[in-house]
């Protein structure tokens, strides 16, 4: 750092010198020059010499330098001026307007030179900040560039098609996938609506339209497309508004994904739950069927074998009765659950429809020696659903706790409360409970732990629970009890 000080003092005391050194040597021409003698003229030029080192003084060390050497020269001039020339008056005001001037024109001319490199500083400075933007400028344009060549090359990744809107719904851009998807190029998509690029959209356009207008946030839906070329799309779609920084909309992007397969996987699977339904539903049916069948053959076996005894007819007789009303029962359940009614919705009110239902069924209860309790809050709002059917599945659910408590008794208790959209509906028992493993079975056609059961009442609890877009939740702990609680959508303002 000193040695950096030094380089640049040295310059600056070599002007000093020089200047020092020309101010001298024009002071020494005016006193060896006589005034009087033929070489008196040559003072007038001397006298114009002291600019030199003025000027020189303040084109190197500025305002300050050019003061004081204008001052300076101004001393000896009027010292001059004092021994040779009748002092700084004489002559006039020459002298003394010479002297003036020497100082102004340093001064003026030094502080010119300040101001020019005071300017230059601030062009260096301007120029400098500058360079900084450009070189900041230069580094974003190539972090968007890459950005933008990362966001290409994800859109011609994926497989998803991608397609951009503009404000008014024409294609903007389009990815490869969408181009393979719709069977168009993107040069030949753009700038047309995306309903022209297809045979059929379905209602693709129209949805564009609504996002785009702000009449729905997002929309996500499967529809069926036709391309121009005839070939039939299962896709999913979602369409959502482009926003910029400030939220202003810039059009919508619409992302297409081709679920075809998956479609026809789906459709597969539930071909192959149905066969295998009907397959069950068939076994247990032959199985209900042939056991009431078993037992009237061996009546009649029976029968033929009593030789006219009367009590044997007549015992053979019954049982066969009791079998065919078994099969009567049989087939009727069948009937309900493969026929069932379609539900009458309306608005229903809980407590209503559970003070109908405890009045149906405490008289049975009690008969098992078990005891029936509620207590509904009165804020409970009312349920989209088919009051009649609603009783059934309670009616089914209290029915099913009092047979499985017969014989030792218990408590039956209902709840209800509000649970995000739907009113929920508990029936818990304290009887012998169900064992884990039996759980998963116990909504299956034909299942059931009673030998007069025809194992088709949860069944319809949970085909009705569905009907009414609701749902069905079971817990259960041997020893300690079961509880059932069907959740009921509720009612909208208009149809309460």
């Amino acid at each position: 750092m000193n040695a950096d000080r030094g380089q640049r003092l040295r310059p600056a005391f070599r002007d000093a010198l020089l200047i020092a050194a020309l101010l001298a040597a024009v002071t020494g021409l005016h006193l060896v020059t006589d005034p009087s003698g033929p070489w008196a003229s040559m003072h007038l030029l001397y006298r114009r010499l002291y600019y030199v080192p003025i000027l020189y003084a303040g084109f190197v060390f500025g305002r300050r330098g050019g003061t004081v050497t204008g001052v300076a020269a101004a001393v000896l001039f009027g010292f001059h001026a004092h021994l040779s020339m009748g002092g700084l008056l004489g002559q006039g005001v020459d002298n003394l307007y010479e002297a003036v001037s020497f100082v102004v024109l340093g001064s003026l001319f030094g502080w010119v030179r300040d101001l020019a490199d005071t300017r230059n500083a601030d062009l260096m400075v301007v120029s400098s900040q500058l360079q900084r933007a450009y070189g900041k400028l230069e580094e974003r344009a190539l972090q968007l560039s890459s950005v933008q060549e990362y966001t290409q090359a994800i859109l011609r990744s994926i497989t998803a098609g991608v397609v951009t809107l503009g404000p008014d719904g024409s294609i903007v851009t389009a990815n490869p996938a969408a181009e393979r998807l719709l069977g168009e190029r993107e040069q030949d998509m753009v700038p047309r609506r995306i309903r022209t690029v297809l045979a059929d959209d379905g209602g693709l356009d129209a949805d564009v339209s609504r996002v785009l207008s702000g009449r729905a946030p997002r929309i996500v839906k499967e529809v069926k497309l036709v391309t121009r070329n005839g070939k039939a799309l299962h896709v999913q779609v979602s369409i959502s508004r482009m926003r910029d920084a400030e939220g202003r909309v810039l059009g919508a992007v619409v992302t297409l994904e081709d679920v075809s397969e998956i479609r026809a996987l789906t459709d597969q699977l539930i071909r192959s739950d149905r066969l295998a339904a009907m397959g069950e539903l068939t076994a247990g049916v032959a199985h209900e069927v042939r056991n009431p069948l078993g037992i009237i053959r061996a009546s009649v076996q029976l029968i033929e074998d009593s030789r006219g005894d009367q009590e044997r007819i007549a015992e053979a007789t019954s049982v066969v009765k009791q079998e065919i009303d078994r099969l009567d029962r049989v087939i009727k359940a069948l009937l309900d659950f493969g026929r069932p009614s379609a539900p009458s919705f309306r608005a229903v009110k809980v407590t209503d429809v559970i003070d109908d239902v405890v009045l149906f069924t405490r008289r049975f209860a009690r008969q098992s020696h078990v005891s029936i309790t509620y207590q509904i809050p009165p804020d409970v709002p009312y349920v989209r659903a088919d009051p009649d059917q609603m009783k059934q599945v309670l009616v089914n659910l209290i029915s099913n706790a009092v047979q499985a408590m017969e014989g030792r008794g218990g408590n039956i208790s209902l709840s209800a409360w509000v649970e995000g959209g739907f009113v929920a509906i508990r029936v818990e028992d304290d009887g012998p409970g169900i064992p884990e493993s039996e759980l998963p079975k116990i909504f299956d056609p034909f299942y059931s732990t009673k030998n007069d059961g025809t194992g088709l009442g949860l069944t319809m609890v949970h085909r009705i629970v569905d009907d009414h877009d609701g749902y069905i939740e079971v817990a259960s702990r041997v020893g300690e009890g079961t509880s059932f609680t069907v959740y009921f959508p509720v009612a909208t303002e208009s149809e309460a």
